[in-house]
């Protein structure tokens, strides 16, 4: 209960200092890189005094619980499907009418597009648009979520603020109508003293997939879907077991299952059952992190990809994709190749891997990227540039 008067009170000392009250806006909390790094922002906050509010269209997400623990408050639209709109919309209008708050920041297309509704709500509100990727296939997606991107290219111009994730997707937004001098970018945050080294994580994790301490484990953590791209992983994970015995393969992640099995079929096809876990979706994932002794992104299309800065500060060296701001992340801490090309992923996972044979090296190699995302992209730089940006943003409201 004190703790819970403390941080009251440091929210009430917060808006007399000038403080804005923050709105996030986003779909939903399920699993994904977007949405950790809205609840990851929306608690540093928070802890830092700020007096935030977050608004879901669909509750139950699992990362509602986290926000809950934080204290921060929540939400739920209870919106009850794709035709829930006039009920809908009523009770989006309420919540930013009571929430009283100067900035409403959503988050992707569907929050940005729904955040310019707290001008109609609240006059004076300022909007924040959070853009959160770079190229996406969109002919994968249904045809709302391609209206809803639509309509959110021509409706960019009416945002006081864009903050993408990426320089990529700061670029590929600007191209597509995105005004570019709204556009600032700030990195993801990841929390690295949550994301860090385990050994016991990583030996437990080991022994429940049957691993052996002198083989080696190669990972892509990441939802089972197109842009992620599992067939060129696959197909590089074919030509090292062909070469090695001591290769082993996982998959940690989730995915619709009518796209999921062929993919899976396809490993059976390649003899690769021996060698490969499924591991499905995961919670412990530092300690899944810490069981790879390389990390691998075969994406097609990324902005900023949390998995990779994750794994690094977990001390795990990657092999990555040239998509996104991918190489930028990784920098000298492993290797980075073209998009689409299984044989050149497998050269690269093999250069990492030798450099991983002389312990001195591997020690050196895995401490270099830790360093590298503690200090570019840590949690407390996201935090510090999310701040400023916010208050600029007010600064401009109360001066206006």
């Amino acid at each position: 209960m004190n703790a819970v008067r403390d941080m009251q009170g440091a929210v009430r000392a917060a808006i007399d200092a000038g403080t804005p009250r923050v709105l996030f806006l986003v779909r939903s909390l399920r699993r994904g890189g977007a949405e950790r790094q809205l609840v990851a922002l929306a608690a540093g906050l928070h802890r830092h005094g700020w007096p935030v509010t977050v608004v879901c269209c669909y509750g139950g997400g699992v990362f509602q619980a986290e926000l809950e623990r934080a204290g921060v408050p929540l939400i739920d639209l209870h919106k009850h499907g794709r035709w829930d709109v006039a009920g809908f919309l009523y009770r989006l209008l309420r919540a930013l009418r009571t929430t009283d708050a100067a900035i409403v920041h959503g988050y992707m297309p569907l929050g940005n597009v729904l955040a310019l509704l707290a001008r109609v709500a609240r006059p004076g509100t300022r909007v924040v648009w959070g853009v959160r990727s770079s190229i996406i296939d969109r002919t994968r997606r249904d045809w709302l979520s391609r209206l809803t991107f639509r309509a959110s290219c021509v409706a960019a111009r009416l945002a006081d603020g864009i903050i993408a994730n990426s320089e990529a997707g700061a670029a590929h937004h600007a191209a597509l109508g995105y005004p570019p001098a709204r556009i600032q970018v700030i990195p993801n945050g990841i929390d690295t003293r949550r994301f860090r080294f385990d050994a016991d994580g990583r030996a437990r994790i080991r022994r429940e997939w049957h691993v052996a301490d002198d083989e080696r484990l190669v990972g892509l953590v990441g939802r089972i879907d197109p842009m992620k791209d599992h067939t060129t992983f696959l197909g590089a994970a074919a030509r090292l077991a062909a070469r090695d015995p001591r290769w082993r393969f996982v998959c940690v992640g989730g995915g619709q299952p009518d796209y999921a099995q062929p993919i899976k079929a396809a490993a059976t096809r390649a003899g690769l059952d021996p060698r490969l876990v499924w591991a499905g979706p995961r919670n412990d994932m530092a300690a899944v992190y810490s069981a790879l002794d390389i990390a691998v992104s075969s994406s097609c299309g990324e902005g900023f990809s949390n998995v990779i800065a994750e794994a690094m500060a977990c001390g795990r060296p990657c092999a990555v994709t040239d998509v996104g701001d991918s190489a930028r992340i990784v920098g000298t801490c492993g290797a980075v190749v073209e998009a689409r090309n299984a044989t050149a992923l497998a050269a690269a996972i093999e250069r990492v891997g030798t450099q991983l044979e002389d312990p001195a090296d591997a020690a050196r190699l895995q401490a270099a990227a830790r360093a590298r995302i503690v200090d570019s992209y840590s949690l407390d730089a996201l935090l510090r540039h999310s701040e400023r940006a916010l208050r600029a943003l007010d600064h401009k409201r109360r001066r206006a």
